[in-house]
């Protein structure tokens, strides 16, 4: 692949794994009559797998499927640089960290196993204190089984796309991380409540 540049891909399959895990909400997209359906749902990533789960309703789920095909992006800390930042001349730019895979996705049909991909995702997100427990067993779950589609999805390509101002003295590469550290530290209150009323 010849772009984005070399410099801005990362093949290391551990960096885009960990990628996969510190941000697990995902963008799904399949095509049905050139038409693409888009759904953003956690998913877990277990030898080569995603594993996830949604709404039975959500019309992405029948898609979800019979070895369809699958892209799936995966997106990490982002900001705007400004040339301001650094100790020599450059031009605005934007950096970002995000992992692409393709895939091919099958159902996951015996309740008990959807059940159990319901647990995991719990047990992941609940991580690192585990101050809630999904129990397999608890009456509720047989009653939104129904209402639950499970699928796994088997990765055929990765791509890390980490544009982070690599191509820069090694100077303004870190304050370029440094920014990006602190821009992705802002406290959010301000930013919801401007959306939400």
């Amino acid at each position: 692949m010849s772009y984005p540049p070399k410099q801005h891909q990362d093949s290391n399959k551990k960096h885009l794994i960990h990628v996969i895990r510190a941000y697990p909400l995902a963008t799904v997209i399949s095509v049905s009559n050139n038409e693409p359906l888009i759904t953003h749902i956690p998913l877990i990533y277990k030898n080569n797998e995603l594993i996830g789960h949604l709404d039975a309703h959500n019309p992405h789920a029948a898609l979800l499927k019979n070895q369809n095909k699958v892209t799936v992006i995966f997106s990490g800390p982002q900001c705007y640089i400004s040339p301001s930042i650094y100790t020599t001349k450059h031009l605005p730019t934007w950096n970002y960290v995000k992992v692409h895979v393709e895939g091919v996705v099958s159902e996951i049909e015996d309740p008990e196993s959807i059940k159990q991909t319901m647990v995991a995702m719990t047990e992941f997100l609940e991580q690192p204190h585990h101050n809630y427990t999904l129990d397999k067993d608890d009456p509720d779950m047989d009653t939104y089984l129904p209402y639950v589609s499970g699928f796994k999805i088997t990765i055929t390509h990765w791509e890390g796309k980490f544009k982070l101002s690599q191509n820069r003295q090694a100077v303004d590469f870190e304050i370029a991380k440094s920014e990006m550290i602190k821009r992705n530290q802002v406290h959010l209150g301000d930013f919801l409540n401007q959306i939400i009323h």
